[in-house]
Formats: C-alpha cells, structure tokens, sequence
C-alpha cells in the first residue's frame, strides 16, 4: 500500500498549483464530519496561538505583500 500511495503522492505533486488545490480540497471534503470537527478544532487552536504571539509581541509581523513575495522568491517563481 505504501508504494502505491507514495506513486500516488509523486504523481499529485507533478500537478499544476489549481489541480493540487483542487485535489486537496476534494481530500478534506471526503473526511467524515468527526475527522473534519478535529481539524477545525486543530486549526481554531493554532490561529489562536499565533495571535496571541503577535499579541504579546513575541513575532514581528510584516505587511501581506512582503510575506508574499518572499515566499515567491524562497519558492523560485
């Protein structure tokens, strides 16, 4: 099974950006709504945290289109 899905996983990486955003979102939509509630749960609590990190001054934060373009720029497009 493992080979199969790491073929798998290879082939999905080979995808243009939309396709694997797309994939993924079909991905998590198949989850039951149990596994989907543990998720949101997950992610409410990780928002949370970075919020009160930069709340307490623990993180620099820097403006939308800076993050942006250097995630382009360390991703090479």
């Amino acid at each position: 099974m493992a080979t199969t899905l790491d073929k798998l996983i290879e082939q999905a990486m080979m995808l243009p950006s939309e396709s694997r955003a797309r994939l993924a979102d079909l991905l998590v939509e198949s989850l039951d709504a149990e596994e989907l509630g543990r998720i949101d749960r997950l992610w409410a609590a990780e928002a949370t945290r970075r919020r009160d990190e930069v709340r307490a001054g623990h993180v620099d934060t820097i403006p939308g289109d800076a993050g942006l373009r250097t995630l382009r720029d360390t991703m090479g497009r």
